[in-house]
């Protein structure tokens, strides 16, 4: 239940009747109102290892969205960061994307994926062989879209650049009612992420390695070997956790670092829900969440993607003061709630610009 999966959900909540088609489903691992949804699978679902090394089938997902028949619906809402916005509409459909980041494989991440050391020489060859395609088809499947919802600023911009086309800015969701204002810790510093290559873990690998100050680390992924390798005992890995474990840790760190460039970003925004500080990367959709001036300052950035920034960067954390009231209140402006009704409302109106009221 990433920040995709927590967009879905709510509009799950909203068209509780609707069919849901994803390329491949794990039962059980979505929450609720996902789970009693209507899902269609594609053939993906079908394939071997698909839990686990659904990565390795990014070539075929275009003809597996392709696949869907969609002729008897009138309005298709994707929620894309790869292939769901090539979703083919019917006739006369509506089709609204809710789009979390053109294919980042293929466009600004194509290197921390498939760059050399970050994936094998076959896989490399074969992905730099195969990424041109995969860019025509991601850019002409981009008309099937009537209307982009964009999840921050920082992916507006790449749908202009990428897609020629203009979009709607409503940041995704954080269930603020769900974590709440701590002004305790047990001292360690936390990180919330997928271990894949681009979200950086090595970097803070790298700095806790030098400083021996205590890092969790909450999350898994292809990269959790290799993460682990490089780790002193210092540094905590505990896998994905559940909700309940999740509010708690967060709770009690004493600031989330976050060295990646993310799209968006709903962990800085639950860790700041859950009024602690955030020591973030200053590019790409932190500078829209995190505040790093003034007395109601939520975090720190540091400028460079290096150990020395992100070293300098923790030592002018340890030097400041934060006000966990102000760093919740500010994170109750991207709420579930106001999402909600943003999101319904921009569908509404679509529905009657494209219908007639």
């Amino acid at each position: 239940m990433r920040g995709g999966e927590k967009v879905l959900e709510v509009l799950c909540e909203l068209y509780p009747d609707a069919t849901l088609f994803t390329l491949l489903h794990n039962k059980g691992a979505m929450s609720p109102p996902i789970e009693a949804m209507d899902i269609r699978t594609s053939f993906i679902q079908k394939l071997p290892f698909k839990e686990e090394q659904y990565r390795n089938y990014l070539p075929l997902m275009p003809r597996a969205v392709e696949s869907f028949d969609f002729s008897r619906y009138d309005l298709i809402i994707s929620t894309s960061h790869c292939v769901a916005k090539g979703a083919i509409p019917g006739k006369n459909a509506l089709h609204i994307c809710y789009c979390h980041t053109p294919m980042r494989y293929v466009w600004e991440q194509f290197e921390d994926y498939f760059g050399k050391g970050k994936a094998g020489v076959l896989t490399r060859l074969g992905m730099t062989m195969l990424a041109p395609s995969l860019r025509k088809w991601d850019v002409r499947t981009s008309s099937r879209v009537h209307h982009f919802v964009a999840n921050s600023r920082n992916v507006a911009d790449r749908i202009s650049r990428y897609y020629g086309r203009d979009s709607e800015v409503i940041p995704a969701p954080v269930d603020t009612k769900f974590f709440t204002l701590s002004k305790r810790s047990a001292g360690y510093y936390l990180i919330v992420s997928a271990l894949v290559p681009y979200k950086r873990l090595d970097l803070a690998i790298q700095v806790f390695n030098q400083s021996g100050k205590k890092l969790v680390i909450v999350g898994k992924g292809p990269d959790s070997e290799k993460l682990r390798g490089l780790s002193s005992p210092n540094i905590q890995f505990l896998g994905w956790q559940s909700d309940e474990n999740l509010k708690k840790l967060y709770a009690e760190c004493r600031a989330l670092i976050f060295p990646g460039v993310e799209d968006f970003g709903i962990v800085p925004l639950e860790a700041m829900a859950s009024g602690k500080p955030v020591i973030a990367f200053g590019k790409g959709g932190a500078l829209e969440t995190v505040v790093d001036q003034g007395n109601n300052a939520t975090g720190i950035f540091f400028s460079e993607q290096t150990a020395e920034s992100l070293t300098e960067a923790l030592k002018t954390f340890e030097k400041r003061r934060f006000h966990p009231e102000a760093i919740r209140r500010h994170a109750e402006k991207f709420s579930r709630e106001i999402f909600k009704k943003k999101l319904q409302k921009s569908i509404q109106q679509q529905l009657e610009r494209h219908f007639g009221g």
